[in-house]
């Protein structure tokens, strides 16, 4: 007979934890938080020390009765949510609605939902911890204070449905800035000159330096012409070689902020996606014969620390796949980033020997994905370091230097099983040298001019915001998915070729806010919001003094905005398309994606179309339409006629107006993934390629 009620958030934890628990216990899910801030008012009395009003959560009757019934027969009840301030909070609102005294150890938390991590947390059951409770209170009183009172004020100076938040706002004023510099942006003329060499039959580039070993830029094709001149009939002669052995650490293992980055650069993953999809690795997996296992640790974490044990598996583990010289003899420690609360392990998976192959069978195909990039991050954290020769060559020519790089590979080390992407479109360059020594004279191929021009700073990506975000102090582990998804469910920013770019709302919503409110856009300000919620947890600060000195400031700021903020009206751009339903005119919407036509007669017509984008190319199949680009439901750009559905040509490739010159077919753009490669232009039919970037 069970004697023991344990109660986590969800069914897949609730199955895991059962099994491992066996017969006494019975385990039962809360799924999430079940009392929260009422939806229809403030519900917080900043007249009586910022006291919340919590109210249980509409359709969580049913649940809390069935927990009610469950406690009755039991003598212990345990309340094991996720080990975090989320999990803490949702503890001690299921105590208060069961009645269970909160001095009781009645708190059990675990950093992975394995048999032994589990039964060891329930021998140490603790009470619940308040100060994580009211640093959780005082991040949600914080959010309902600003948004519940800014977002009314935009509603009627801008247009209903509009919210305000500390961290999104913080979020889409970088998005913002970013646009104005990329805008404000002068480029500049810059020419790079390539000597394609040969030593004996092996070919190698060498690229202009400088003269007289000085560095020199080429800014204009005048220069470079002189320099052409300089060097026409010149002899090359390799005037310097410098060896070196260079040794290459891996990347720590993950973080929550450093998976979401990752997962976007590899896997094209969103951050809500890489979240969902931990969570579910977190909580189990039914993988056969041991059942249903959680095979990763907890994925809310700015830490990099690893248990001694985990080191210690994964030590044996690769001496025994890959040989001992690729073992450390000495666990490698990562170093604390300043701020990291380093309450959890790293991200890593939980059963060392499961490597991705061994559970292909058991997980969706997300599922793969991500475990194998949590795996092979971690094993490659403990594997000794990579060493590389790396050669520079520096050959003169009539005064002129032109240096050559190439590097090889002399152990590969941590790089045999994983090595870390990169936001940067350009990859170190790893091409070989051929034997080359000083005084050696190769022989001129060709010389190679080209013009280039300076770039703006790129948009961001997802990944490039979440770490803006972190290494300003903005926001923690568990609120870059939902600030991501947020901004663009409000229309303040869609994404272009997987790019935040701001909408005209958007910019119009943060012109106000840095007006009326520009502490909410202080990123130093919403940083030391954080270190103040971190000290609150950590027991050196009241959370009703925090919100005290918040609000005092705020309230008059609020005071001033609702006398003196104007109304903005958002006028539609007018396109010259009609609509094929009513006939009125259709006008440019910005969605979630980006633009789209709708017409103008809404809410009487709801016709909408997609933006065309002609790429100038006939259709290969009809040869009557035009190929124009279109975007799949999930957002994916794809290519297809125009003439669509009477021709159904479609190319997940971009056509280009250009003949294959091998075979006369069509040649296609297509985006490269394979190791090395940028992009490549191919033909659609035969075999032909050449290497663009």
């Amino acid at each position: 007979m069970a004697d023991s009620l344990v109660i986590v958030e969800s069914p897949a934890k609730a199955k895991t934890i059962g099994k491992y628990l066996g017969k006494k216990y019975i385990v039962k899910a809360s799924m999430g938080h079940v009392r929260d801030l009422p939806k229809s008012q403030m519900g917080v009395d900043v007249e009586d020390g910022f006291e919340p009003k919590y109210i249980t959560i509409r359709g969580k009757g049913d649940v809390l009765k069935e927990l009610r019934d469950a406690s009755k027969k039991v003598k212990n009840i345990y309340l094991a949510a996720d080990p975090d301030r989320e999990g803490e909070a949702i503890a001690w609102h299921l105590a208060h609605s069961l009645n269970i005294d909160e001095e009781k150890a009645c708190r059990v938390v675990f950093n992975e939902i394995t048999k032994q991590a589990v039964k060891e947390a329930f021998k140490h059951p603790r009470k619940i911890d308040m100060d994580r409770v009211n640093a959780q209170q005082t991040r949600r009183i914080l959010d309902r204070l600003v948004g519940y009172n800014i977002s009314p004020l935009l509603w009627k100076k801008v247009k209903k449905g509009l919210s305000a938040g500390r961290v999104q706002s913080v979020a889409v004023k970088l998005i913002i800035d970013r646009e104005k510099e990329i805008n404000a942006f002068i480029p500049e003329e810059y020419w790079s000159v390539t000597a394609h060499l040969l030593a004996g039959e092996e070919g190698f580039e060498a690229k202009f330096y400088g003269y007289n070993n000085e560095k020199t830029e080429l800014h204009s094709e005048e220069e470079v012409n002189q320099l052409l001149a300089k060097i026409k009939n010149g002899e090359y002669t390799v005037v310097e070689l410098k060896k070196r052995e260079r040794r290459r650490n891996p990347a720590a293992p993950f973080t929550t902020s450093s998976l979401q980055q990752e997962a976007a650069r590899k896997l094209n993953f969103r951050a809500a996606k890489t979240m969902m999809v931990a969570q579910q690795l977190y909580e189990g997996i039914d993988i056969g014969k041991e059942g249903t296992v959680g095979l990763i640790t907890y994925m809310r974490t700015d830490s990099t620390r690893l248990s001694p044990l985990a080191q210690e598996e994964a030590k044996n583990y690769i001496s025994e796949e890959y040989g001992d010289a690729y073992a450390l003899t000495e666990p490698r420690q990562f170093s604390k980033k300043e701020k990291a609360q380093d309450a959890h392990e790293a991200i890593r998976p939980t059963l060392i020997n499961k490597d991705p192959g061994s559970l292909k069978e058991y997980l969706s195909r997300d599922q793969l994905k991500l475990y194998r990039l949590i795996w092979e991050r971690f094993i490659a954290s403990q594997m000794a370091a990579a060493v590389l020769d790396t050669v520079t060559a520096d050959i003169d020519v009539e005064g002129a230097k032109f240096r050559a790089n190439g590097s090889q590979v002399k152990f590969p080390g941590f790089m045999k099983v994983y090595v870390e992407g990169t936001d940067d479109a350009q990859k170190e360059d790893d091409k070989m040298l051929p034997p080359l020594v000083e005084g050696q004279k190769p022989k001129l191929s060709e010389i190679e001019p080209k013009q280039h021009f300076t770039q703006p700073p790129p948009r961001y990506s997802e990944a490039r915001l979440v770490k803006t975000l972190e290494e300003l102090g903005i926001g923690r582990p568990s609120t870059y998915a939902p600030t991501l998804d947020t901004i663009q469910k409000r229309g303040y920013v869609a994404m272009q070729e997987r790019r935040f770019v701001p909408t005209e709302l958007g910019e119009i919503v943060i012109g106000l806010m840095e007006e009326f409110f520009p502490e909410i856009l202080d990123t130093e300000f919403t940083a030391k919001m954080e270190d103040d919620l971190d000290h609150i947890e950590e027991g050196k600060a009241r959370w009703s003094e925090v919100l005290q000195g918040f609000y005092s400031g705020f309230a008059k700021r609020l005071e001033v905005a609702e006398q003196h903020m104007q109304e903005v009206e958002i006028e539609d751009e007018v396109s010259d398309i009609a609509c094929d339903k009513c006939g009125s005119p259709m006008v440019y919407k910005m969605g979630r994606y980006g633009k789209f036509l709708a017409c103008s007669s809404f809410p009487d017509c709801r016709n909408t179309m997609a933006i065309v984008k002609e790429v100038g190319v006939s259709c290969p199949k009809c040869a009557e339409g035009q190929i124009v680009e279109r975007k799949s439901k999930k957002n994916r750009v794809f290519y297809g006629c125009n003439r669509y559905p009477e021709c159904d040509f479609v190319s997940w490739d971009k056509p280009l107006p250009r003949k294959c010159p091998k075979c006369e077919n069509m040649l296609v753009e297509k985006k490269g993934k394979s190791k090395g490669k940028g992009t490549t232009v191919n033909c659609a039919v035969c075999d032909y390629e050449e290497e663009t970037t």
